[in-house]
């Protein structure tokens, strides 16, 4: 996949997906796939997207990220993107929508065909709308395909959506509306070395800047690293027990014996959410229950490993 964070001419015509693709949900991979399905036509499958989300920019406030720029990359290159336009929104936020429609899909982008949700806004102020892109490319001979909303349970998949079900801990839920489980990834730090006292040694982590932050709490885990994965329990919070001078996310791989992780980067996805952050009596208590949630967290990694296959 070729990426641009500029406005650099694209190497051939394409269909392009439009949209700031903040969590790359379900709703999101349903416009990309537009785009992908195009180059049946000849076209090249394109995305252009922004480096932070507009609303942020304009002052606004965007909610926590649901997944990082090397993520998004990633995922997009998955989904059979070619072409990736990954731009500052101060770049074009002043250009009228005829302005972006002219030097922006069919200068930069050699656009012939263009594809966006519903709710899909552009130019200066957000005066365009999905409607106005419509009438401005069909004048120039484009072609566009407008996505409607992505309902599940009767509801818009939306990231707010998503973002407060991982805030209450479903995270579940979040992957079904996602399409993958909700995850992160950072370096492994040095620790207290607590866990490794109780027998469960455990990959310090700290949840991204900016993320949103899932409920504090143990959760089941897919652990991934090497070209492998191994079930973790993770517990996201400030550790009552212990204490914790700041959030953090420690897991415990309970089937792995092998060399520490520390400097590496881990990807770590919480899968079920099984439990509350708790204050226990003393260490003996607390290693009794971390034993207990290994178990309950293999238990229900097995069972559901091929949910887990389908949705990487």
């Amino acid at each position: 996949m070729r990426i641009n964070y500029d406005l650099t001419p694209a190497l051939g015509d394409t269909a392009v997906a439009l949209g700031s693709f903040d969590g790359l949900h379900i709703g999101h991979k349903k416009v990309i796939g537009s785009a992908v399905d195009a180059k049946q036509k000849g076209l090249l499958p394109a995305v252009l997207t922004f480096a932070h989300n507009p609303l942020a920019d304009l002052g606004g406030s965007a909610g926590g990220e649901i997944l990082s720029q090397e993520q998004k990359i990633h995922i997009l290159e998955e989904f059979g993107v070619e072409q990736l336009y990954i731009l500052q929104f101060s770049t074009i936020k002043d250009y009228t929508p005829e302005e972006f429609v002219d030097r922006v899909l069919i200068q930069i982008c050699r656009a012939k065909e263009v594809c966006c949700g519903f709710n899909f806004t552009f130019g200066c102020g957000g005066r365009g709308s999905c409607c106005t892109l419509e009438q401005l490319c069909r004048e120039r001979g484009l072609e566009t395909k407008v996505a409607g909303a992505v309902l599940l349970d009767g509801e818009a998949v939306s990231s707010t959506r998503i973002r407060g079900l991982i805030a209450n801990g479903d995270v579940d839920e979040a992957a079904r509306l996602l399409g993958r489980p909700y995850g992160y990834r950072s370096a492994v730090l040095h620790g207290r070395k607590l866990g490794r006292r109780l027998g469960t040694p455990t990959l310090n982590q700290a949840i991204p800047k900016n993320f949103v932050l899932p409920r504090f709490g143990v959760y089941v885990s897919r652990v991934a690293f090497g070209g492998r994965e191994y079930c973790g329990v993770t517990n996201v919070g400030i550790k009552p027990t212990v204490g914790s001078p700041c959030v953090l996310a420690e897991t415990w791989l309970p089937d792995y014996f092998g060399e520490d992780f520390y400097g590496k980067t881990v990807c770590v996805d919480l899968i079920k959410f099984l439990r509350p952050e708790k204050k226990f009596d003393g260490l003996d208590e607390l290693k009794a229950e971390i034993h207990k949630n290994g178990e309950q967290a293999k238990e229900y990694f097995e069972k559901n490993r091929a949910i887990f296959k389908k949705s990487i």
